[in-house]
C-alpha cells in the first residue's frame, strides 16, 4: 500500500516545484550507490577468474540498480522520519518534490529489473544474493529493525555489505571464505562508521523517534561500542592479507591505516562526543550552561577529564570512508595487475 508524501514543517506547500528527473535520481541514493558499485566491482575483480568485460558492467550495473532501487524503496517507506530531520528534509518525498507512490514504484520497478537481468545474463546465485540484499534493506532493515532496535545497522548493515560477495559470485559463480571475508570487513565497518556520525546528530534521530544507540544507550556506551567494534574490525581487516585475498599492498595499507582508525577510535572514546547531543542532556543543558561554574584545575597527579567533542566523532567518520575506500582499491590494484596474494605456508 503506497505511502503519501510527507511534507517536512520547512516545505510550504505552496512552493514546491513541479519534479525533475534529478529529484528522481537522488532517490537512488546516488553517493551509497557509488560506494556499493566500488565494493561490487572489487570483489567481482577480486575472484580472479575470467569474465567477458560486457558481462562484468552488466553484473555491475545491476548491482547499482538494485541499490538504487532499495534506496528508492527506503525513501518512500522513511518520509515521515526523513521530514523530521535535518539532515534528511531536503529529499525528495519529505520536500515534496516526488509523490511517495511514484518512489515505491520506482524502486519495486527497479528491483525487479535489476534481480532478472542478472539471473538471465549473469547467473542466479549472484541475482538470488542481490534479491535477497534488496529485501533485507528494505523490508528487514528499514521497516522493522530501524524502528525497533539500537542494533538497526548493526544487524541492518549486512545489506550494504553483501555487494562484494555478489559480484565474486557475478564472475566465478560461486562465493568463498574470501568473498564472505570481505562481505565481514564491511558489516564490521559499519557500526563504528554509522555510531560516528550518530553520537554528533542524535538530537536529530530523538526528534525522529529513531532509536539510534546514543538516543537509547547514551553517549558514554556509544562510545565504548565504537572502541570495542574498532578491535575486532582491524583484526578482520588483516586477514585477507593471510588468507590468498590480499597482498604485501593491501597489508600495508590495512596495518597502517588500522592503527590509524584504532587511535581515532580512542580518541572518541575518551573523548565527550556526543555528550552535547545526547536528548536525554539537552534541555538540561539549555538551561544550565549559562549558570554553570568554570571547571576546577585538576587535581596534581589526577588526569584531566576527556576532551574532544564532535571534532573526534567526526574525525572517525570521514577516516572510516577513507580506510575502507583504501581497503578495497589495494585489493582491487592488486588483483587487476596481477599482484600474487600472501599465504600462510601450511
Amino acid at each position: 500500500m503506497a505511502k503519501p508524501a510527507v511534507l517536512s514543517p520547512d516545505t510550504p506547500a505552496d512552493t514546491v516545484r513541479a519534479a525533475r528527473w534529478q529529484d528522481y535520481f537522488q532517490l537512488l541514493k546516488p553517493r551509497v550507490m557509488s560506494l556499493v558499485v566500488f565494493t561490487a566491482a572489487t570483489g567481482l575483480v577480486a575472484a580472479r577468474t575470467h569474465i567477458h568485460p560486457l558481462l562484468g558492467a552488466v553484473a555491475v550495473l545491476c548491482i547499482a540498480v538494485g541499490a538504487g532501487a532499495s534506496g528508492a524503496l527506503n525513501m518512500w517507506y522513511d518520509a515521515d522520519i526523513d521530514a523530521k530531520m535535518r539532515r534528511t528534509r531536503g529529499r525528495p518525498v519529505p520536500a515534496g518534490l516526488v509523490e511517495g507512490s511514484e518512489a515505491a514504484t520506482l524502486g519495486v520497478v527497479l528491483s525487479l529489473l535489476s534481480v532478472l537481468l542478472m539471473g538471465m545474463a549473469i547467473n542466479w546465485l549472484a541475482a538470488g544474493l542481490l534479491a535477497f540484499t534488496i529485501v533485507f534493506y528494505a523490508v528487514v532493515y528499514t521497516m522493522w529493525l530501524k524502528r525497533w532496535t539500537a542494533q538497526n545497522i548493526v544487524i541492518g548493515g549486512l545489506a550494504g555489505a553483501l555487494p562484494p560477495a555478489i559480484g565474486w559470485a557475478a564472475a566465478a559463480g560461486d562465493a568463498p571464505l574470501n568473498a564472505w571475508l570481505m562481505v565481514l570487513i564491511i558489516f564490521l565497518w559499519t557500526p563504528p562508521h554509522f555510531w560516528a556520525l550518530s553520537l554528533y546528530i542524535s538530537t536529530d534521530y530523538a526528534k525522529a523517534g529513531v532509536p539510534m544507540l546514543p538516543v537509547v544507550k547514551g553517549a558514554k556506551e556509544t562510545r565504548k561500542q565504537i572502541l570495542l567494534y574498532s578491535l575486532v574490525f582491524i583484526p578482520v581487516c588483516l586477514a585477507p592479507a593471510f588468507t590468498g585475498l590480499g597482498g604485501p599492498l593491501y597489508l600495508a595499507v590495512s596495518a597502517l591505516g588500522g592503527i590509524v582508525f584504532l587511535t581515532l577510535a580512542w580518541r572518541v572514546f575518551r573523548s565527550d562526543a556526543g555528550d552535547a547531543a545526547d536528548p536525554r542532556a539537552a534541555d538540561r543543558a539549555l538551561y544550565e550552561v549559562a549558570n554553570a561554574p568554570a571547571p576546577e584545575p585538576a587535581e596534581p597527579g589526577k588526569r584531566p577529564p576527556p576532551v574532544g567533542g564532535a571534532k573526534d566523532a567526526r574525525n572517525l567518520f570521514a577516516f572510516s570512508i577513507l580506510y575502507l575506500f583504501a581497503l578495497f582499491a589495494a585489493l582491487l590494484a592488486e588483483a587487476m595487475i596481477g599482484v600474487r596474494a600472501l599465504e600462510l605456508p601450511l
